[in-house]
């Protein structure tokens, strides 16, 4: 195993790529050896000293991709540091990000051996111009206006803080 960190993300739109891009760049800054990809391009997670996993949450439903990736490598996730971040909320509203970590709880709890290091609820992006099947029959969600509530400066400081606590991993 190697002293490296896998940032692995699943998105649908792109945002939640973004936010993992710019999680892999700050663990980088911080002298981390780090490897960014699609949760469905990870063919194992052998060589990595540390996981940090990011998925939207959609429907009240957390992205199949990561509950995939849970599944399959549990075995090899309960021996090493994971982090774990969802994009949620479209609105600076703090009831809405309580709402994304109720939801991102109840799929947690299906994974009771899973004990990360650190969990995080991040703002999302919201573009009704760029709904796919079945998002663009919702005509709620077609009605809903552009809006994104990421907070950058929010994601480089947990990003920081995990660079901290995968170290010791590292070493």
């Amino acid at each position: 195993m190697s002293a490296s960190v896998l940032v692995a993300y699943a998105t649908r739109y792109g945002s939640t790529q973004e936010v993992a891009e710019t999680v892999a760049t700050t663990l980088r800054e911080s002298g981390l050896e780090v490897d960014l990809q699609p949760l469905r391009q990870v063919h194992t997670i052998d060589q990595y000293s540390a996981i940090v996993m990011g998925a939207p949450l959609y429907m009240f439903h957390w992205h199949k991709d990561a509950l995939n990736f849970l599944t399959k490598y549990r075995t090899t996730l309960t021996t090493r540091p994971v982090a774990i971040f969802a994009l949620g909320p479209f609105h600076a509203d703090e009831k809405e990000f309580e709402g994304a970590r109720e939801q991102l709880d109840k799929e947690l709890v299906k994974f009771p051996w899973l004990t990360p290091e650190a969990i995080e609820i991040f703002g999302g992006k919201f573009d009704p111009e760029k709904l796919t099947f079945p998002h663009n029959l919702v005509p709620a969600l077609k009605k809903m206006p552009a809006s994104d509530v990421r907070d950058w400066s929010a994601i480089r400081a947990w990003a920081n803080d995990l660079a901290s606590r995968f170290q010791p991993a590292l070493t």
